[in-house]
């Protein structure tokens, strides 16, 4: 018979699995002395007095008997009857104390081993056996309620492992509201006090850190007339100093020559670019983004973010790194893909892990090393480690499938035009072109609402014309700041021109043209034809078959249909299935540019491409107020 005997909470006891009604207080009193002694026996004036509060009535040794009785009835032969005394007989893993016990030593070790992520899960299943205070229930002033008592008292160094572990594993905010309940508990432990301005310090707030440390002085000056210790003094200090030693830590191995390995605290990369972007209209991605970052704890996590060029995918990464950097204490590197020129060839896979092992303290890393040796050096600097990466301008899957995390607690965040279908495992997020309303919301930000209201129905066609690309808009927003004298209207009708329309949103070092034309040569570099077939839907009028590129081009239809395919994949066109393809907004005006800087891309007459409406209201508006200016 397989029995279970369960002190921490109320007193329960379990026969082959079936829980047993326990009765008198006295018996369940009786079960808990004799479990805290397994597999020793206890007299039975030892058992009275564990049981009775005062001294034990006469009957005491009758009434142990009976219970004793009634307790064999569902443990059988476990509990044996001995010369004065009883013995109860439990097996490993029988009595919740001692599982506790096992488990909580278990996770300190773990956490000795600088293995936080064993920690957590060998620590939070000891305090998963607590269902309540110990020996919830029981009679009150007997020796048992003594012993249980001390068992509430190891409970609470437990707590605090734990949340070592959790913060070694960087969640720093996330150990926060447990800290402060367990400090509402237990108002006097000064680990906890000092864990939690430690937590709210690496969570970004210093000042409720510096609160913390002031609740915990009143409170121990209050409760027992002393002052904080050396430990939580020194801690405050560092906290008004900012000490970089509060920053979260990681180890490199160095083997000196001829000597052994040495541990060096080195300080984790912090590479992520800033902040500073206004986010309108992305409610929805960051949070999928973040449901997906933040499950790397369970899971290797890697999620591409594909959109066309501008439309803010780098922006929405970075505000979503910042969002779980506290999450991965051993660094966010940020690795740029861009190229810088469109001669320049892509960033070859070898040289984006040596440049994220580099990030991670590994200076000697060389592409020359080899693309098999870097991923097996990256993958063993990444274990048992909480890194986040952010990819940007990945052009290929190959560059970034080294980087694909093989373990839990890292995350990789790519950005690319185009969905890389080829990676396995890989959560996909699109960003599409923001809706009116939100493309108004940014405008607005960006030159003011009253500004805009003055000229609803301009401010209406200049959203329209940059068609929800966000880069469209901040570099329009950016002219009418630079410009505050314009009327939105001047704007709209040079936007108009499609003629000029690219030389408008282009403005310092915001440019549409330039990030159309990066995504135009990363195309071409891996098929010439596809860079052809583009030039040529710059000529021809839209939609556009692939029998007419066929044509024009002398290709067999299904390489023309490759070609058109290749344009989709990298964001520079669309399909439409009962039409054909077209170009993207500002994509066709880069490719009639490119047609007249090089020439077509076939000897017959070229078709013009029809010019887009005008409004001549607006127009007529833009030039009453220059006049009347």
């Amino acid at each position: 018979m397989r029995v279970e005997v369960r002190l921490l909470g109320a007193v329960q006891l379990y026969g082959d699995g079936r829980p047993a009604a326990l009765g008198a207080a006295k018996r369940r009193v009786m079960l808990a002395a004799l479990a805290l002694e397994a597999n020793r026996s206890v007299s039975l004036g030892r058992i009275s007095e564990m049981v009775w509060a005062g001294p034990p009535p006469r009957s005491a040794i009758a009434n142990l008997r009976s219970h004793a009785a009634a307790l064999r009835q569902i443990v059988g032969d476990r509990l044996v009857a001995e010369r004065g005394g009883y013995r109860l007989r439990l097996a490993p893993g029988e009595l919740d104390v001692d599982e506790f016990r096992r488990l909580a030593e278990a996770g300190r070790d773990a956490l000795a081993a600088d293995d936080p992520h064993l920690a957590v899960s060998r620590l939070t299943a000891a305090l998963q056996m607590w269902r309540g205070r110990a020996g919830d229930g029981l009679p009150g002033g007997t020796a048992v309620e003594a012993r249980l008592a001390s068992l509430d008292e190891q409970r609470l160094p437990v707590v605090e492992d734990l949340v070592e572990a959790r913060l070694r594993q960087g969640e720093h905010l996330k150990v926060v509201p447990v800290l402060r309940q367990h400090l509402h508990h237990d108002p006097l432990r000064e680990r906890a006090w000092g864990q939690l301005m430690l937590a709210l310090y690496r969570g970004g707030d210093a000042a409720a850190a510096l609160g913390a440390y002031q609740e915990v002085r009143r409170v121990l000056d209050e409760q027992l007339g002393v002052a904080p210790g050396p430990e939580l003094s020194a801690l405050h200090r560092a906290v008004l100093d900012r000490a970089p030693s509060l920053n979260p830590t990681r180890d490199r191995i160095v083997t000196t020559s001829g000597g052994p390995e040495l541990r060096l605290a080195v300080e984790a990369p912090r590479e992520l670019p800033p902040d500073g972007v206004e986010l309108v209209g992305r409610d929805a991605e960051v949070a999928e983004l973040l449901a997906a970052v933040r499950g790397a704890g369970q899971v290797p996590t890697t999620v591409a973010v594909s959109g066309p060029g501008g439309s803010g995918r780098s922006a929405l990464v970075v505000r979503v790194a910042y969002l779980t950097a506290a999450e991965f204490p051993d660094g966010q590197v940020f690795i740029a893909l861009r190229r810088h020129q469109a001669a320049a060839a892509a960033i070859a896979p070898a040289e984006v892990v040596a440049r994220a092992l580099r990030a991670l303290d590994v200076p000697t890393a060389s592409s020359s090393d080899g693309l098999d040796e870097l991923t097996g050096r990256y993958r063993s600097v990444l274990t048992r480690r909480r890194v986040l990466l952010v990819v940007d301008d990945a052009e290929h899957a190959a560059q970034v499938r080294p980087l694909v995390p093989a373990e839990p607690g890292c995350a990789v965040i790519v950005t690319c035009r185009g969905r890389l279908h080829t990676l396995d495992g890989v959560r996909h997020v699109s960003v599409r072109p923001l809706a009116p309303a939100d493309a108004y919301a940014l405008l607005a930000g960006l030159v003011g609402a009253a500004r805009l209201a003055a000229e609803p129905e301009a401010t209406a066609e200049l959203v329209r014309l940059c068609a929800g690309l966000p880069l469209a808009m901040r570099a329009a927003g950016a002219r009418l700041v630079g410009r505050p004298e314009w009327p939105v209207a001047l704007l709209t009708e040079q936007l108009a021109d499609e003629r000029q329309r690219l030389d408008v949103l282009t403005y310092g070092d915001l440019s549409v043209r330039d990030s159309v034309a990066a995504g135009y040569h990363a195309v071409r570099a891996t098929d010439e034809l596809a860079g052809q077939v583009f030039r040529l839907l710059g000529e021809l009028p839209s939609p556009v078959l692939p029998a007419q590129v066929a044509a024009r081009l002398d290709v067999p239809a299904a390489r023309a249909w490759r070609a058109l395919e290749s344009l989709v994949d990298a964001q520079l066109a669309r399909a439409e299935a009962r039409s054909g393809y077209h170009l993207l907004p500002f994509v066709a005006e880069y490719a009639v540019e490119l047609t007249a800087r090089s020439g077509p891309a076939t000897q017959p007459a070229v078709v013009p491409r029809p010019r887009s409406g005008r409004d001549p209201s607006i127009r007529s508006a833009a030039v009453r107020t220059l006049q009347a200016g």
